[in-house]
């Protein structure tokens, strides 16, 4: 298994990206931003991506967003083909992408919204914080990006406060050396994500 930086040779797995992702947005039956080949193979040629490889088999796949004239950045779409789940493969890619967006943006904050509690087991283990959507881009190019996805009005309604997703926001002005591992509660954020559902999708049905 090799976890390398994307390039255009890497663009014939555009395709099989895109319904993998897809695919494990139906599964999960929870609100994953859709993404078309066109736009990863972008991200390939500009070096924004990294990809993992079992030979010539795809394995799994990550790219960087930039936001705010650089000021921010975000890893997305994180997705592992169900060939190679349950290995560890997701944490190694997500570290490599977050190792590439500090070396090409190093000033840049990382953040990232999602419903899924094992990425912010990963997000916490790199040293990003939770943080209210105020602290994130306030560029609207990056939240029209969730029109795709199938909470989009829950965020509308909002005002774009809150959403189903927990912001989480890495800032290299505040880091600090790691004396300790930091500890992931999984009940916390079990419980945050079941309180936001509730809310939400409570009213959802009192619309219909």
């Amino acid at each position: 298994m090799e976890i390398v930086i994307a390039n255009k040779s890497h663009s014939i797995y555009a395709e099989v990206i895109c319904n993998t992702i897809a695919d494990a947005a139906q599964v999960r039956g929870t609100g994953i931003a859709k993404r078309k080949p066109e736009y990863i193979i972008t991200k390939m040629e500009n070096g924004n991506a990294v990809i993992a490889l079992e030979g010539d088999k795809f394995a799994g796949f990550c790219y960087i967003e930039q936001w705010s004239h650089g000021k921010f950045v975000a890893n997305s779409g994180l997705i592992v083909h169900p060939d190679f789940r349950n290995m560890g493969l997701a944490k190694k890619i997500k570290k490599r992408i977050f190792e590439h967006s500090r070396d090409k943006y190093p000033n840049a904050k990382v953040f990232s919204i999602t419903t899924g509690l094992a990425v912010m087991k990963m997000n916490s283990d790199l040293g990003y914080k939770p943080v209210t959507f105020s602290e994130l881009t306030e560029d609207q190019s990056f939240w029209n990006g969730c029109q795709t996805c199938k909470n989009f009005d829950v965020l509308t309604r909002t005002e774009q406060k809150m959403c189903l997703c927990t912001g989480m926001l890495y800032d290299p002005s505040k880091e600090v050396k790691k004396t300790h591992q930091h500890n992931y509660d999984k009940k916390v954020w079990t419980r945050l994500k079941n309180i936001k559902q509730s809310m939400f999708l409570k009213k959802d049905k009192k619309n219909e």
